[in-house]
């Protein structure tokens, strides 16, 4: 390694792992913060709480990184899967006209995934519909 071209081997190495290793850091980078919105595709799951059906919700997106100190909830690269809790009757006929399509959802609060019930990497409990584009 010690011949004419060692010097541009170790650099095209060196320059390399600095590209690989970026590129993982590179899809979480986008952090999502409350106010901030989210897109993505639309996804009714089926889910009972109790022995009663409740209507659950998940937008599908890139990968985004939450607020500390939760941040990329135990993965790689961020959560890529939202769960949209629904408080009331209205919220889940709001969303199940649009099941299947690109939505904008304002995220109010949000979190990582903890509890046994939760189907998603991360729980977004406050939204609104910005937007079906």
């Amino acid at each position: 390694m010690t011949g004419p071209k060692a010097g541009r081997r170790l650099m095209l190495a060196v320059a390399m792992t600095l590209i690989v290793g970026g590129a993982s850091d590179a899809l979480a980078q986008k952090a999502l913060r409350s106010g901030d919105v989210l897109t993505g595709q639309l996804n009714a799951m089926r889910s009972r709480a109790k022995g009663k059906r409740v209507a659950t919700f998940q937008v599908v997106s890139e990968p985004r990184r939450l607020p500390a100190p939760g941040g990329l909830c135990n993965l790689e690269t961020g959560p890529v899967t939202f769960q949209l809790v629904t408080t009331t009757e209205a919220q889940a006929a709001q969303l199940k006209g649009l099941i299947g399509k690109q939505v904008a959802v304002k995220v109010g609060a949000l979190a990582c995934a903890e509890a046994a019930g939760e189907i998603s990497e991360a729980v977004i409990s406050s939204w609104s519909v910005v937007a079906t584009p």
